[in-house]
């Protein structure tokens, strides 16, 4: 960027991506790779992606945590963060940026042996995340055990860190992070592309379609939200967009065609199915950061309903920019949703979030947060 006092590298690392995570790695390493210089450290990146092409990439195993045995996780888990030691050595950036793995002990502890600067940026409540998996798969107090430890882990990397990134103050605050206020940033959220995701289908020409973009799982409350959809009134057609462990039970559970599921969409195709959208909604548990489809909707022109957890609350503005859901039953989101839909001034609300995206959340002002921060750890 020519800045006369350049930055100091930064070398980030991952845990092993999932489609989302791939999507939020690539963003950060955009905006990085636009004020220093940037390499990644991570597992299982997919074949096909263009972080590939874009940016200095090694991958220390093709194998992530695993699903299916919790002593192949254990051991995936502990072998590749022997890897990402052994990669942040070969490496001469001078920051070393845990994106995601917030439990990645032995690297976070190894890169500070050697002199690196560390950088913890969660992207969300990785324990809970585990556990609310883990139950499906086992004993719920065993789930709860071993999330326990994985937040133990986390609490020594947030220690050991020189830095730790969120996305919003609202984020930090749902995550405990606010006792680290001397080396706490809170306002690190990462950019939506305003030129690819745009209003281009004016917000009064669309029909009465709301929806939902994003994994099928547990933490999503999908099932909840599939009741609710079956619910609305006749006039209001509801689409999933995306796909998981719980698409094909989704899919058989529906009982009205008025609910659609289009299972997995290339990112490129996001944008339009939102243009279709006069809602999105979101009823998370508090396991996410900040969604990137929220910013993605708000840059569409189309309103979010979401649960108020972590970052959300300082985009989704009630009145304002979208509305917070407080009652995340079937029936509460049916009736909200119906209220929202007969509300008057959808399209002001669809305008203002619109503007908040392209303010505060367009690709420049991820680069001046990002500046800054860095500037400050130089």
């Amino acid at each position: 960027m020519g800045d006369v006092n350049p930055l100091p590298g930064v070398c980030v690392v991952t845990h092993p991506l999932s489609p989302a995570g791939e999507n939020a790695t690539r963003t950060l390493l955009n905006v990085l790779a636009a004020i220093t210089t940037v390499s990644l450290v991570t597992a299982d990146l997919p074949e096909n992606s263009s972080i590939w092409d874009d940016h200095l990439v090694f991958e220390v195993s093709e194998h992530g945590a695993g699903q299916s045995n919790i002593l192949i996780a254990a051991y995936r888990f502990l072998r590749n963060q022997l890897r990402m030691a052994a990669r942040i050595r070969e490496r001469d950036e001078e920051i070393v940026l845990f994106f995601g793995a917030t439990s990645y002990l032995l690297p976070v502890l190894f890169a500070k042996a050697i002199g690196k600067t560390i950088v913890v940026e969660p992207r969300g409540d990785v324990p809970l995340t585990l556990r609310l998996n883990w139950e499906q798969r086992m004993p719920a107090q065993l789930a709860r055990v071993l999330a326990g430890l994985v937040r133990a882990l986390e609490e020594v990397c947030y220690r050991a860190a020189d830095a730790i990134v969120t996305y919003t103050p609202s984020m930090a605050s749902e995550l405990g992070l606010t006792r680290f206020d001397g080396k706490l940033y809170p306002n690190g959220a990462r950019y939506v592309d305003t030129d690819a995701f745009d209003v281009r289908v004016p917000f009064e020409s669309r029909g009465e379609v709301v929806g939902f973009v994003g994994r099928l799982d547990e933490e999503k409350n999908v099932r909840s939200l599939l009741a609710a959809a079956q619910n609305l009134p006749e006039s209001t057609n509801f689409r999933f967009i995306g796909d998981g462990p719980l698409f094909e039970e989704l899919e058989t559970t529906a009982t009205t065609d008025r609910v659609s599921f289009a299972g997995w969409v290339d990112h490129n195709e996001v944008s339009a199915e939102l243009n279709e959208m006069r809602l999105l909604i979101l009823p998370s548990d508090p396991t996410e950061g900040l969604p990137t489809t929220i910013l993605e909707s708000l840059a569409c022109g189309t309103p979010v309903y979401a649960t108020p957890v972590s970052g959300v609350p300082d985009v989704v503005r009630e009145g304002e920019t979208g509305f917070l859901m407080n009652d995340p039953s079937p029936e509460g989101i049916a009736a909200d949703v119906a209220t929202i839909l007969d509300r008057d001034d959808l399209i002001e609300v669809s305008r203002q979030g619109r503007a908040e995206v392209v303010r505060d959340y367009d690709f420049e002002a991820a680069t001046h947060r990002y500046r800054d921060i860095f500037a400050d750890l130089a």
